[in-house]
């Protein structure tokens, strides 16, 4: 993760080629950065991709204890940015997809310049880990169901007339606009933007803290041999 603080407003970027992949790594680096961030955020990819999502070969290769502190790690990546008490602002300056999608999805706002924008995580063949599940339904609201269900990778402009994101800017234009919206969300009062955020957030939490069970699921079905063989067919589909 690449970090720069201007003007108030510390830049968050996922820098790791090509397509800014989440392996264990990044998500482990990813929560204890922002952890240590106090104040407004923008979260963007390095290079023309925002996050293609889960690093699926890190995955198959690294087996069922890999995927284990993996799967903890991720969850934990997304609820570090939806749980910041400041503002978080998503430049998706590219492709945003699967767990980039819910990255994405974690920010108070999101401004996106090209690319597109999805939650593929069923056409891999892997269910959802109820953090990134819940943190989709709250910022999709009803359009969740189709977003999750046809794991269609949209384009910016269909997702903002499903309300999936907030704005789309020229590229030129996307980290000025994105950093703009955050300074000026930061010039709220920060204990009552950190107390309604809190409050907003609150169902979603819940659900979450409700959720093992169904989490105990999703890792049995992350480490079977069934969906190490859907991914393995998902990246050779992609490969050709």
């Amino acid at each position: 993760m690449d970090v720069q603080l201007e003007d108030g407003v510390t830049t968050l970027r996922i820098d790791h080629p090509p397509v800014n992949a989440f392996d264990l790594g990044v998500v482990e680096d990813a929560v204890a950065t922002i952890r240590g961030i106090r104040g407004p955020i923008v979260v963007t990819g390095t290079g023309t991709c925002f996050s293609a999502g889960v690093d699926l070969r890190a995955i198959v290769d690294g087996g069922p204890d890999y995927i284990d502190r993996f799967f903890t790690a991720a969850s934990s990546a997304f609820l570090a940015v939806f749980d910041h008490p400041a503002p978080v602002v998503a430049a998706i300056n590219g492709h945003a997809i699967a767990g980039g999608c819910v990255l994405a999805m974690a920010a108070d706002v999101r401004v996106m310049s090209t690319g597109t924008i999805g939650l593929s995580e069923v056409a891999v063949g892997v269910p959802f880990p109820v953090a990134a599940l819940e943190i989709c339904r709250h910022a999709m609201g009803p359009a969740v169901t189709r977003a999750a269900l046809q794991a269609d990778n949209i384009s910016a402009e269909t997702a903002l007339a499903r309300g999936w994101i907030d704005e789309v800017v020229p590229d030129a234009e996307l980290m000025d606009r994105a950093s703009a919206l955050a300074r000026e969300m930061g010039r709220h009062s920060p204990a009552a933007y950190a107390a309604t955020k809190e409050q907003l957030r609150r169902p979603v939490r819940a659900a979450i803290e409700a959720g093992a069970a169904i989490d105990a699921q999703v890792r049995a079905s992350w480490t079977s041999d069934e969906t190490r063989a859907r991914m393995l067919a998902f990246m050779d589909a992609l490969a050709r």
